[in-house]
């Protein structure tokens, strides 16, 4: 049995993630962006744990999509004939 279709049911959890896990990091950036202060001004400096929180997310997604990507490389190359 080859070993992408053993492992095709632990293969779709991590390509939905990631764009869940964008949408997650644009949402806190618009949290970040639209943040208002106590007086009800909009207030950048008060949402920077909203970006901190959007940066990870979108570098977690980036390494998930990354895996993803090697992933699906590697899939064509064991599938590959090699005939000498």
């Amino acid at each position: 049995m080859n070993y992408s279709i053993k492992n095709h049911n632990k293969f779709w959890p991590s390509v939905t993630a990631v764009p869940i896990l964008l949408i997650f990091a644009a949402w806190q950036f618009y949290r970040f962006a639209t943040f208002k202060g106590l007086d009800g001004v909009t207030d950048l400096q008060g949402g920077r744990f909203h970006l901190m929180i959007a940066v990870l997310a979108t570098l977690l997604a980036a390494v998930a999509g990354f895996f993803v990507i090697y992933v699906l490389r590697q899939q064509d190359d064991r599938n590959d004939l090699h005939i000498t």
